[in-house]
């Protein structure tokens, strides 16, 4: 027996990316709405429901939209169409081909997801390999880990994003690997740059693009990423593949999550945010991990630009507690033309020493790490006295830790857009580095260690 769908003449108000419909029958949250305006299908997702109002946000813009439009519930979620034939598609942030490609076909997936149970979650102690030595020595990112990247507006965070998608794989491992980069407010400019970049690489291959611009409305970029992690799941819990899921700009995703909280007329929290921010971003970031019984995994790279260079921005700051730490681009490195211009010393990643070591990177890797962290720190720390006092007042020992950190910072952290180097090859450069320095002098470095590799 087929259900008559009812249709609703009833909107009472429309509020940006919103409409108000009166008057209907007990309808679900986050149900599918069509709307018909002047013979033209357009699409919402249902935001609220109570006794006599249902709120609609649209995933297109409400121009055109009076009270005599027609809205139909749908009786279902917004869903994605998943089976294998999506590997190396370009679509838009809700699922629509931009590739000229044909429709998705394949099982419908709620893309809301399910949060994976705490007692089903197996630790991280694995790692991806990013082919870029500053993350890959000194935070290294660890199969089912979310590692947010810490960028500024002007930053190459779009180069990096590009480059690590190119490059990441895992090391000893047979399983497939799959990236999946969603793209949040972007320029049309940018877009082009990431689907060109793909497809020259060969990427787009083992890749899914789901790309949201800066003119499509603002309810389509809170749809991306729950789309982009809906396919990661798929492959990674289904098709027992590693998935990389980069997420590029969430600066633009929480603009759009406050853009709609005042259409909604709610009372804002931090900085004119919704209170229910951190719960919101949480709802993405958890569903990263990996399960008990499966091979697969899910490990999330995302990227947000920091309003004003500034940490402790609502943004930075809810991503921080929820994440495993960061990767934070640095402008000072910027300025002296480094790229990828990546701070290693705000930067941390709170599972590396579960995912390096013996067996899985090297032996040496988180010993070589700690003794580069110490030496870098200190030449950075010796440059403010250099300006003070100059380099003739230093004793022999602080001028080779103020070498040390002009050479880690130009041959280390410096690397091509296109160079890709493994583990043993950044492990390398690091203690050649570290001949600059006598080897008694390594303190956090084991005996054995020195006498194998220096």
């Amino acid at each position: 027996m087929v259900s008559i769908k009812k249709e609703y003449k009833t909107v009472n108000r429309v509020a940006g990316p919103l409409i108000f419909v009166e008057k209907t029958h007990p309808v679900g949250y986050g149900e599918v709405v069509e709307l018909n305006v002047n013979n033209e299908k357009k699409f919402g997702q249902v935001l609220e429901t109570s006794e006599n109002q249902v709120v609609v946000q649209l995933f297109e813009g409400t121009q055109g939209i009076g009270k005599d439009v027609s809205v139909k519930f749908m009786g279902e979620p917004v869903t994605l169409k998943l089976d294998d034939s999506i590997k190396g598609r370009v679509l838009s942030g809700i699922g629509a081909p931009l590739d000229g490609g044909v429709e998705l076909t394949g099982k419908k997936h709620d893309i809301t997801g399910a949060a994976i149970n705490p007692y089903s979650r197996v630790f991280p102690d694995n790692c991806i390999q990013t082919g870029i030595s500053s993350i890959d020595m000194m935070t290294s990112l660890v199969r089912g880990q979310k590692l947010p990247i810490f960028s500024g507006s002007g930053l190459p965070h779009n180069d990096l994003a590009l480059q690590i998608a190119r490059q990441a794989k895992v090391v000893g491992d047979k399983s497939e690997f799959l990236v999946v980069f969603a793209a949040m407010g972007i320029t049309n400019e940018e877009a082009l740059k990431f689907q060109k970049s793909f497809e020259e690489s060969g990427a787009i291959d083992n890749a899914i693009l789901f790309m949201n611009k800066a003119d499509d409305p603002s309810v389509e970029r809170l749809i991306t990423p729950r789309m982009a992690l809906t396919a990661a799941e798929y492959f990674a819990f289904e098709k027992e593949m590693h998935v990389l899921v980069i997420m590029t700009d969430m600066t633009n995703y929480c603009e759009s999550l406050r853009e709609i909280g005042a259409a909604r007329e709610e009372i804002p929290g931090r900085r004119g945010y919704p209170g229910y921010m951190y719960t919101d971003l949480a709802m993405l970031y958890e569903r990263a991990g990996l399960v008990k019984g499966k091979k697969g995994s899910v490990t999330q790279l995302p990227i947000l630009s920091m309003p004003g260079d500034d940490k402790t921005h609502p943004i930075p700051d809810l991503t921080g507690y929820i994440t495993e730490g960061q990767v934070q681009l640095g402008r000072d490195l910027y300025r002296q033309n480094i790229y990828p211009c990546i701070d290693v010393l705000p930067s941390l990643s709170r599972l590396m020493k579960e995912g390096v070591g013996e067996g899985k990177t090297r032996e040496d890797h988180a010993k070589v790490a700690d003794q580069c962290y110490a030496l870098y720190a200190e030449g950075r720390d010796l440059r403010g006295l250099v300006a003070i006092v100059g380099e003739e007042a230093l004793s022999a020992r602080d001028l080779r830790k103020l070498n040390f950190a002009k050479a880690f910072e130009e041959r280390f952290l410096q690397q091509g857009l296109d160079e890709d180097r493994s583990f043993a090859q950044t492990l390398d450069l690091a203690w050649e580095l570290m001949r600059m320095i006598p080897k008694e002098e390594l303190t956090k470095v084991g005996k054995d260690l020195r006498e194998k590799y220096y």
